[in-house]
């Protein structure tokens, strides 16, 4: 019999697994830069750091977060750049579940911020860390140059909250929040097209 019959062929991987894969390679060269530069505790910012301003981080993180995203629900509200790019970002992600959004948003919390605020912050500095965080958030067009912009001014924003806090466990909880809400909003709310008025957004089941 041909070796052909007994041949099976793999499922491509799922959407959750590339991420995993991404963020996990950015998690990864994050680690490898820290220790290159004689760092082994990429996560603690400030070695002197009181127990409070550790147990603190997290909480200011997540008030951090909060504020973006009712920034985020305000652009979108009065902004036709901002609306449009929600609507751009729905046709891009398409269909997301609730597990898809919780993997992608505490990945991408993590990977990034270990990388960009664990790494390179005590590395290169606020403003080049946040310009590298900025031209990650590069999109598919013009339309995605908002994006990048409030990627550049979140990247100063959690540049100093680290340096603040003096470790990661603020800005991961910042990030986590901001993506974990803003990628639920863009997967369950349909906009009406620009220049249709701006009525109240209506959630659209999953």
């Amino acid at each position: 019999m041909s070796a052909a019959r007994y041949r099976t062929e793999l499922p491509p991987p799922s959407r959750a697994a590339l991420v995993l894969g991404l963020y996990g390679a950015l998690a990864l060269v994050a680690l490898l830069l820290s220790a290159g530069r004689g760092d082994a505790n990429i996560y603690q910012l400030d070695e002197d750091a009181r127990t409070w301003r550790l147990l603190l981080s997290p909480i200011a993180g997540v008030a951090l977060g909060l504020g973006v995203v009712a920034l985020s629900r305000w652009a979108v509200a009065r902004w036709s750049v901002a609306r449009a790019l929600h609507t751009s970002f729905r046709d891009v992600l398409g269909p997301l579940t609730s597990r898809e959004i919780i993997i992608l948003a505490l990945a991408s919390a993590v990977g990034e911020e270990l990388l960009f605020r664990g790494a390179l912050l005590p590395w290169i500095g606020l403003v080049p860390q946040a310009a590298l965080f900025a031209l990650l958030h590069i999109g598919p067009g013009r339309r995605f140059l908002f994006w990048t912009a409030s990627a550049f001014v979140l990247g100063l924003a959690c540049g100093e909250l680290a340096k603040l806090t003096g470790d990661l466990g603020g800005v991961i909880a910042a990030h986590f929040t901001i993506n974990f809400a803003n990628l639920r909003f863009i997967a369950r709310t349909e906009l009406p097209p620009i220049g249709a008025g701006l009525p109240d957004p209506e959630p659209v089941e999953p």
